[in-house]
């Protein structure tokens, strides 16, 4: 049985991520701020294994959601269509474009708990938010090849956290576990490994030496 991902949000991210699941045998629905009719053209690009719809449609269509909208929209995302699914948050703080928030600035909390926060029933984990979009699509290498990229990924449902690894693994990347979503953290915006190309040891590494506050 094919697996459709419902993708909340069509910028440079998730349009990404679209395109790596089609051509892995996904289905997608594909969501963005400004309706369906404004993804036509992606989603003739992707092929018959792609619609557009609301986000309530992304959301309810979708086995896996993918989260990639702005921090500050997070709050708009539907809730009970993604009631008990796994959901990809891909978000970072820019408190240049969301403004600053609080908890963020004090590292009280993270931008994937902020996101599990206002979906208290979905498995949110973080992924894809440390990567150039372009990359997305490029950097991927068959498993096992010499220095491959590797990603991170956060959550608090091994769940969530093995379909990660298995979609990273597919789109050609590693993966290094952080732990919980609390440690997201670390692969956020100003720290070692935000969007740089890394192996898995390299990436560990980064991760380790990140300072909590920038």
């Amino acid at each position: 049985m094919t697996t459709t991902l419902g993708i909340i949000g069509a910028g440079n991210i998730g349009s990404q991520i679209a395109r790596v699941a089609v051509a892995n045998g996904y289905d997608v629905v594909i969501a963005n701020s400004r309706g369906p009719e404004s993804l036509a053209g992606l989603v003739e690009e992707l092929g018959p294994h792609a619609k557009a719809g609301t986000a309530e449609e992304a959301g309810s269509a979708g086995d896996v959601i993918v989260v990639s909208v702005p921090l500050h929209a997070i709050e708009q995302i539907p809730v009970e269509p993604l009631a008990g699914k796994i959901v990809l948050d891909t978000n970072n703080y820019y408190f240049e474009r969301d403004g600053h928030i609080e908890a963020l600035d004090r590292a009280e909390t993270t931008t994937s708990q902020l996101l599990q926060k206002h979906l208290p029933t979905s498995k949110v984990v973080k992924a894809f938010n440390h990567i150039g979009a372009a990359d997305i699509t490029t950097d991927g290498t068959p498993a096992g090849t010499e220095n491959r990229r590797a990603l991170a990924t956060a959550g608090d449902a091994p769940e969530a956290v093995e379909f990660v690894t298995r979609f990273y693994d597919q789109a050609g990347f590693d993966t290094v576990d952080i732990g919980p979503l609390s440690e997201s953290w670390r692969v956020e915006r100003d720290r070692p490994a935000y969007v740089a190309r890394q192996n898995a040891g390299e990436l560990a590494a980064n991760l380790a030496i990140a300072n909590r506050l920038p």
